[in-house]
């Protein structure tokens, strides 16, 4: 019996927009964020209004992704339930610089990070490997807890990438190629062990407009 998933990046944040890399560093959102998720939580009503059915509301623990969801939670009366395995990737001493500030204090890391190996971890970080198994491993209890039903995660973009590059077979150390949009919804049907891209990136809510997950200061997809 197929899960339906709407993974859900978090809305903007003051980081995202300097490309400052947040990782487990809670920021909340910025007031373009906080806007953004109201208007999602007005697209699930009338979703809601017009027959469409959710059955339950799941989080990352940090702030900005419990932000992004508490407004739809609310207007659908469904609790929200947080599961630290969703956090965004452990960014370790790169955590609080943009790349180029990486490049400059940590020279020989920001080589190896380039490189695109997914063992490589950043000091007191995580691997892309280590990385993509902890969010699996975090998402199969949750499809396995709703057979056959329409669920919504709200995370980061790295989980949103860990999701997508599993449903479609893509090695870690490709580059990305499709775009991680703030408050994006994202269509993935869970059935079997097996995920399927329903949708991808829809951002209707926002008229079309959504900033992507990139490290870059210049506008660029990362990885």
């Amino acid at each position: 019996m197929a899960t339906q998933v709407l993974l859900i990046r978090h809305g903007e944040t003051d980081w995202n927009r300097i490309k400052r890399i947040q990782g487990h560093i809670d920021i909340p959102l910025a007031t373009s964020g906080v806007e953004q998720a109201q208007r999602l939580a007005e697209r699930f009503a009338r979703e809601a209004q017009a027959g469409a059915r959710l059955d339950a509301i799941y989080s990352s623990d940090l702030l900005r992704a419990q932000q992004t969801a508490r407004p739809f939670a609310d207007a659908l009366g469904l609790p929200l339930q947080l599961r630290e395995g969703l956090r965004e990737r452990n960014y370790g001493a790169f955590q609080g610089h943009d790349s180029d500030e990486i490049a400059l204090r940590f020279p020989d890391e920001y080589a190896q990070w380039q490189t695109r190996n997914p063992g490589f971890s950043p000091p007191e970080g995580e691997s892309q490997r280590v990385f993509y198994h902890r969010v699996l491993h975090a998402i199969e209890p949750i499809v396995a807890a709703h057979p056959n039903g329409r669920i919504a995660l709200v995370a980061h973009g790295g989980v949103l990438d860990c999701v997508y590059r599993f449903a479609n077979g893509l090695p870690l150390d490709a580059p990305r190629t499709y775009a991680l949009l703030n408050t994006s919804v994202n269509a993935v049907d869970f059935d079997g062990g097996h995920a399927t891209v329903v949708s991808w990136a829809d951002v209707a809510h926002l008229d079309g407009h959504s900033a992507d997950d990139s490290f870059k200061k210049t506008p660029a997809v990362r990885r």
